[in-house]
Formats: C-alpha cells, sequence, structure tokens
C-alpha cells in the first residue's frame, strides 16, 4: 500500500468526492460551446478596462446589488456580464 495515495480529505474535498460518487455531476451540454464561452471570459478577464460613471436610480442599484449577491459576484461584475451579453 502507497501511503502517498492515501490522504485525509479537507471537508471541502471530501463534499466533492461524495458528490462525484453519488453520481450528482452531469455532463453539460454542448460542451464544445460552453468551453469556447468559458475561454472568451477568460481573454476578457485579462483585457484593459475602463472606469465609467453612470447615474442610477437607487431602486436600481439596490435591485442589481440584490441579484449580484444571489448570483454571488460584485454588481459591477454583474453589469458587465449584462452589457457584455447584450452588445
Amino acid at each position: 500500500m502507497n501511503p502517498a495515495l492515501y490522504y485525509e480529505l479537507d471537508p471541502e474535498e471530501q463534499e466533492l468526492s461524495n458528490s462525484i460518487e453519488n453520481e450528482e455531476w452531469v455532463s453539460v451540454e454542448n460542451v464544445e460551446k460552453v468551453k469556447q464561452q468559458l475561454l472568451e471570459s477568460a481573454h476578457l478577464t485579462g483585457a484593459k478596462t475602463k472606469t465609467i460613471n453612470i447615474r442610477l436610480p437607487e431602486r436600481d442599484l439596490h435591485r442589481l446589488k440584490v441579484k449580484a449577491a444571489q448570483e454571488g459576484m460584485p454588481y459591477q461584475t454583474l453589469v458587465a456580464s449584462i452589457l457584455h451579453k447584450n452588445i
């Protein structure tokens, strides 16, 4: 028995291992399209950015921040992704 093959998993690793063993992972449809989107996102991440100022009603800004929190990202990132998808 090779001791290097056996080690204790941290909680996050254990959760991932359990999810794989329970067959909770599924393949995405159209892998090539998803891969291309991820590559484009990675490329854009390294792109130079410019700062802009925009005036929004407080209510809209609040709704953006709530939506961003639900998506698990900063609201500026959400705004950028919305613009990127629609331009």
